[in-house]
């Protein structure tokens, strides 16, 4: 178990490593202002994007100049991935892996397994006519693991090994043909598989609601467990889709010092701000679903105060981001610009604001939030002992 825990160390190390070789995103004084550069030194900023992103030369201005990281939306996911045993398609992945390298972008692979029934492919949980069995389901994720984490060694930073295994509800894991064939030990060897293929990734548990109260404790209880078994686990990704005047900011802050004192880094893989509330869509049984799938509030543009209160909000995750810039080590959007974002179709199809970029690519204000709230603090002047003046 030593000599375990020691290899998984010297895999971190490795993954850490492998990120700080990455290109600066220092801006020249030529250079607009960025992201990346606002970012420099403290954790990697990025975006999830369209596989397509390759074949769109419109989007590559803003992202070069906003972003140090992509996470393909889907191209990466067991189903397009594998939709049928042993029939791999990588065209997408990689092409989209040869763009970034080509920029000098790392890639964040989303995602190995998903503990998702609807997610995974149907034949992974079949055995002829019947129900395929731990050993062999863990043998298909294996052979999985090995061929797409493999293809990609060295050249993708950073995995979403396992992606929703939590329950949302009473249950612990979520119900699913990995679940109720293998328990726990699905997300163990997924780790375990990953880590072996490429022992330079860095590798994340990623979820949604993680950061709230009662998931948070399933979180922690999943942590306690795969280290004990010395699963590779070096990180945990907090997707983050957030809406106005709701961002758990305490409960935030309650995770990064829990994730500090485990000595595990964060992610926020998946990062946006609904200015259209969604919470109703799902509460008491979808009752307001007919009334709210004609919510259309701002089709004609958004008003400056809803940008303004947006802004205020990225700017006060940000400022905690940067507050614990020793545990966070990559913020990502979800999507690269309003027009562009999952949340003018989830739940329902409406115009949607939630990202720093307008529909143009131009930057909201709360892009400015954001720069604003990643300057470093000002150092307060000491009196000198003779004249007591500042200096």
């Amino acid at each position: 178990m030593q000599t375990q825990r020691l290899s998984i160390r010297r895999g971190f190390l490795a993954a850490i490593g492998l990120l700080a070789a990455w290109p600066s995103a220092i801006a020249g004084p030529n250079e607009p202002r960025s992201l990346r550069a606002a970012s420099n030194g403290l954790f990697t900023i990025g975006a999830g994007v369209n596989d397509r992103i390759p074949e769109t030369p419109n989007d590559w201005p803003l992202l070069i100049a906003q972003f140090s990281a992509l996470t393909p939306e889907n191209c990466l996911k067991p189903n397009p991935v594998q939709v049928a045993e042993g029939s791999f398609n990588f065209t997408r992945p990689d092409a989209f892996v040869a763009f970034a390298a080509s920029r000098h972008l790392q890639v964040v692979g989303h995602c190995l397994v998903w503990a998702k029934d609807d997610r995974t492919p149907p034949w992974f949980f079949r055995d002829g006519e019947g129900t395929a069995d731990r050993d062999l389901l863990l043998a298909r994720m294996k052979t999985h693991i090995a061929t797409v984490a493999g293809r990609y060694r060295s050249r993708i930073a950073m995995w979403d090994v396992v992606n929703e295994a939590l329950d949302d509800g009473k249950e612990f894991l979520r119900p699913s043909g990995w679940s109720r064939a293998c328990g726990e030990d699905f997300i163990v060897k997924a780790f375990e598989f990953a880590h072996e293929v490429d022992p330079q990734a860095l590798l994340i548990y990623n979820d949604y609601n993680n950061e709230l109260p009662g998931k948070r404790e399933k979180q922690i209880r999943l942590l306690r467990s795969l280290r004990e078994k010395g699963a590779p686990v070096h990180a945990i990704g907090l997707q983050g889709h957030y809406e106005l005047d709701r961002l758990p900011l305490a409960d935030l802050e309650a995770t990064l010092v829990a994730m500090r004192e485990f000595g595990l880094k964060v992610v926020v893989s998946e990062l946006d701000i609904d200015v259209i509330p969604r919470s109703r869509w799902w509460a008491d049984g979808g009752r307001y679903r007919e009334e709210l799938a004609k919510l259309d509030p701002y089709r004609d543009g958004c008003p400056p105060e809803i940008l303004r209160r947006q802004a205020d909000q990225y700017a006060q995750l940000f400022r905690l981001f940067r507050k614990y810039s020793d545990v966070v080590a990559r913020v990502s959007f979800w999507n690269l610009h309003d027009g562009q974002s999952w949340l003018n179709d989830f739940p329902w199809k409406r115009v949607n604001y939630p990202l720093l970029f307008d529909r143009e690519g131009k930057s909201k204000p709360a892009f400015d939030a954001v720069l604003e709230a990643l300057k470093p603090e000002p150092t307060a002047s000491k009196p000198t002992p003779a004249t007591g003046k500042a200096h």
